[in-house]
């Protein structure tokens, strides 16, 4: 079987992360939890997860990485913890449903104002819409680094000096991009940072992280137990406890700290420059094929290694199910949960079908998919 749905969760992992969460399994206690050494190195593993992530993103220190479950959870988390009642926020078309759906809420239920910068056919945003959206009232601009559709990369750095300039809060959505490109919080002006551990950082599902910048106050999304001040009637103040009640899944956390050791050793900038590789041969053979239309803008170096594409009017799913089924590759068709991005493409009953590649597949299986794409357009 070829995995091509990597953009979802990669199932190939390091071996050193599968070996990693069976240790923590037979070893680890409950983090700050206890005095005995079950919990204790649970509690050094987890610090040094946290400093791990703070040296890779940029983050002002490891007591600002907060451990989640997932990119949706961080999302909701920073959303539903900065925005207030009557505040203004940005966004874009680009939006996966873990910004959208949040933003929404909040705008029926707290009467906040939305403003969306539009999306163009390619997938593109133009930074002159940021400059006419983001006024001095804007409480924050929420934007995703890439496209989970598309691939298209966003130049977050740029946007982030127009949401600083006008005062505004910025908030990245790293999902498709962690792991696969360098992100530097302080260099791009990134005020929280959000993404799961299971995409590009190759970790175990259940894990994701939220990182805030110095200065920064986020409302507490849940309240429980901590470990420490256990007298106190309220959350306690300080990061990372203020928004990690409850007991942190050690498990998914040592995993993931082994897929950063081995992204570390392995080099982001030889990550990138393979993924972006084996998406350049597959765009590069399916991109001419007649009746097949890739979406997105390729025309940049940086290019998210994903590649979604449709085969005349032929729905998605159907494509999808052939490829499983004739060829065994595994792909997602379908609205990928970023609705206003099918609304720009003209997709919205189409949808598409991405495929998505990870360090671990390799150029035989992109051109196995290429092959298999041009035989169900000539079949079609």
């Amino acid at each position: 079987m070829i995995y091509l749905d990597n953009a979802a969760t990669t199932l190939k992992k390091p071996e050193q992360v599968i070996d990693a969460v069976v240790y923590a399994m037979g070893n680890f206690g409950n983090a700050s939890r206890g005095a005995h050494g079950y919990s204790l190195d649970a509690s050094r593993m987890i610090f040094g997860t946290r400093q791990k992530i703070a040296d890779m993103f940029g983050c002002p220190g490891a007591d600002h990485v907060i451990f989640t479950s997932n990119a949706t959870e961080s999302l909701n988390m920073a959303i539903n913890g900065i925005i207030s009642p009557g505040d203004r926020v940005i966004t874009t078309d680009l939006e996966h449903n873990s910004v959208l759906r949040p933003l929404y809420r909040l705008e029926n239920e707290s009467h906040i104002s939305l403003g969306f910068v539009p999306s163009d056919r390619k997938g593109c945003l133009r930074l002159s819409d940021f400059e006419k959206l983001v006024t001095d009232r804007t409480k924050a601009v929420v934007c995703t680094h890439a496209s989970n559709l598309t691939g298209n990369i966003v130049d977050i750095a740029e946007i982030g000096k127009i949401a600083r300039r006008h005062g505004a809060l910025f908030i990245v959505d790293a999902s498709q991009t962690a792991g696969f490109v360098n992100i530097n919080m302080e260099k791009m002006n990134i005020d929280v940072l959000c993404f799961s551990g299971h995409k590009g950082l190759m970790g175990p599902q259940g894990t994701g992280a939220l990182l805030v910048r110095d200065g920064i106050e986020i409302r507490p999304f849940k309240t429980g137990g901590t470990g420490v001040q256990s007298y106190e009637k309220s959350q306690p103040a300080e990061y990372p406890v203020r928004l990690e009640a409850g007991t942190l899944n050690s498990h998914g956390i040592a995993g993931l700290s082994a897929a950063l050791d081995f992204i570390s050793a392995t080099g982001i900038d030889k990550i990138e420059q393979k993924e972006n590789r084996l998406l350049r041969r597959f765009y590069e053979q399916v991109s001419g094929v007649r009746g097949v239309t890739v979406y997105g803008d390729f025309s940049s170096s940086l290019h998210a290694p994903v590649a979604a594409l449709n085969i005349r009017s032929v729905d998605s799913g159907e494509i999808s199910d052939c490829l499983f089924r004739e060829y065994s590759i595994a792909t997602r068709p379908g609205a990928h949960c970023a609705p206003r991005m099918h609304e720009a493409l003209g997709t919205r009953e189409q949808g598409a079908v991405r495929f998505s590649f990870s360090w671990f597949n390799t150029e035989e299986e992109i051109d196995i998919a290429a092959d298999a794409v041009k035989e169900i357009a000539a079949k079609y």
